[in-house]
This record gives C-alpha cells, structure tokens and sequence, in this order.
C-alpha cells in the first residue's frame, strides 16, 4: 500500500530533512486540503512541530511523508471544528508567491465549496494518485464510501460548473 503510514522504526531520516526535503510539497498539499494558503502553512508548521514533540530530532516512522500528510489532513479537520475560527480567509490579498499557483481559479473556488472529507478524498485520488483501498485506510472508513464520496463530490462539481454556464 503506497504511502500508508507504518509506525515500525524504519527510517533514520531527520525532522529538519523531511521539512527541508518535502516543506513546500507539504504546503502544497495543505493548500490543497483547506483552500488557503496562509492556513496550509500554520497546518504545517503545527504538525512539524508535534512530530518533533512526539518523535524528537530522529523520525522512528517507515514512512515520515505519509504520516505528515495523514497528520495534516487531521489537523485541517479540527481546525473546521472549532466553534470560532482564528481567522478568516479575504478573497483577494497580494501573497508571495511560494513556486505554487493554481492552474484554474474556477476549480479552486469549486473544491472550496466541497464539504471537508469530500474535498480530501478528490485531493488523495487526484492529487496524489492514492488508490481507493488507500484512501480508506488513511480516513478510517470503507472503500464504498470512498467511492461513494468521490462520486457524490464530482457529481457536485459537474451540476456547479452547469449552474455556472447557464448563468453565464
């Protein structure tokens, strides 16, 4: 199973080599998940710092990428759990750019529109090329009700984009 996190101590790789290997893949990732890319950033930032409070400097994890991923789609989800949200996200502010920039603001303005668990399995699907027996795995649930889930998702995004063109 690719990418499935394994807690067997298998890699001797570092903290600060998987931040400096895969930080910006990370943010990408996180983008992806929540929609907003100050929020990916702190979604990262706090997962790297509760693997270092769990782990310390030396990742005792098969697969430390996998387990910061699975780590970061769980920290989104409480994050839209909280009663009051620390901040919210303006539709047009000048950002640096990060070497990431979305190929379709439409799209990106549908998936933010996608309900929590729907838009992270378009993400693991398509994103990552995760299989559904893989996504199941990562979000504790069974293969149907991924399958379920993508199918439902699309189908949201295909009557969205219709609305769309018959507005236009």
């Amino acid at each position: 199973m690719a990418d499935i996190i394994r807690l067997q101590p298998l890699s001797s790789q570092t903290l600060s080599e998987l931040a400096s290997a895969h930080g910006l893949e990370l943010v990408r990732f996180g983008y992806l998940i929540c929609g907003d890319r100050s929020r990916a950033e702190d979604l990262v930032q706090d997962v790297l710092l509760a693997m270092y409070r769990r782990f310390g400097p030396v990742l005792p994890i098969q697969d430390p990428l996998a387990y910061a991923r699975r780590a970061i789609v769980n920290a989104n989800v409480s994050w839209s759990r909280r009663p009051a949200r620390r901040e919210v996200p303006s539709d047009r502010l000048p950002e640096p750019d990060t070497g990431f920039s979305p190929p379709d603001d439409q799209l990106w303005r549908l998936l933010g529109t996608l309900g929590q668990r729907r838009r992270t399995v378009l993400v693991l699907r398509y994103y990552l090329g995760y299989p559904d027996a893989d996504i199941a795995e990562f979000l504790g649930c069974q293969r149907a009700t991924v399958r379920s889930m993508a199918a439902r998702a699309l189908a949201e995004l295909r009557e969205q984009l219709r609305d769309g063109e018959a507005r236009s």
